[in-house]
């Protein structure tokens, strides 16, 4: 990380160092319970646009804070006019920066204390990886407006939970609670409230020191996901190709036919 600790990005979203140099904290704070909507949404993407050039950053946690994640949407801006209503202007920006963060070339993991309700857990669900508190609590629960996700919600929720369980709780609206989530694959551990953040550092952390080709691997999984079968070996083809052109490729085949496997020091590169 640089010099300093925190890099403000805007009034609510800033990044943070941690306690590995390799990890950066994407960090939303907006008091009292941090509500989502476009300022939120700008201020996301642009730290998430930046992340993406840091090149000495390998990690990223996005976290709400050690007392809530996000609790969704500021319901009192939704539109409830008479004729057409339409909500698309509060959900673009974090759309976007939804779908920034979820490509991020890094590793990212979303430590979640509290509530990640609505887009909150729209959110959450653009990492690689979730974990959270014992007091966690999930959920999509626009339903109960009268109204359905409108950040991913309906889409990534059944990728990651299954088209059973995603439905169920989409027409439910109901809150899940950390057992749950970890029963269902929602969160993939679930820690002691205090010590989320520090378990999320020290997840993404075991893959700093990876080759260059995790980004390959990523990129890979992300785009087949949303393509053909036949699209999607296209698509690792194209990525294991890349993969062979990075400096840790050369030190990996090298270091496993000198040394056998799992003996390589990879730089990254």
């Amino acid at each position: 990380m640089s010099d300093s600790t925190s890099d403000p990005i805007g009034e609510f979203v800033r990044i943070d160092a941690s306690a590995n140099d390799k990890v950066a904290v994407l960090r939303l704070e907006r008091p009292k319970v941090n509500a989502l909507n476009p300022q939120v949404g700008q201020e996301l993407l642009a730290a998430a646009d930046q992340l993406a050039t840091r090149d000495d950053v390998r990690g990223v946690v996005v976290w709400g804070g050690p007392r809530i994640f996000a609790a969704g949407a500021d319901i009192g801006d939704f539109p409830v006019n008479e004729g057409h209503r339409d909500p698309s202007s509060m959900t673009v920006d974090l759309n976007r920066a939804i779908f920034a963060i979820e490509n991020l070339p890094q590793i990212t993991v979303a430590a979640v204390n509290g509530f990640a309700l609505g887009g909150g857990c729209e959110l959450s669900m653009s990492t690689d990886f979730r974990i959270c508190g014992e007091s966690a609590v999930f959920g999509q629960p626009e339903i109960l407006l009268g109204i359905i996700p409108g950040a991913g919600g309906t889409q990534r929720l059944t990728r990651l939970v299954g088209v059973t369980k995603a439905k169920e709780l989409c027409y439910s609206g109901r809150n899940v609670k950390a057992d749950e989530a970890l029963a269902i694959g929602l969160v993939s551990a679930v820690h002691p409230d205090e010590e989320v953040l520090d378990r999320a550092v020290d997840l993404v952390a075991a893959y700093v020191d990876g080759p260059a080709s995790l980004r390959q691997a990523k990129k890979s999984i992300m785009d087949g996901l949303h393509v053909s079968l036949e699209e999607a070996i296209e698509v690792e083809a194209r990525e294991f190709v890349n993969a062979f052109q990075t400096d840790d490729a050369v030190t990996g085949i090298t270091s496993f036919l000198e040394n056998g496997p799992g003996k390589a020091t990879f730089s990254g590169r």
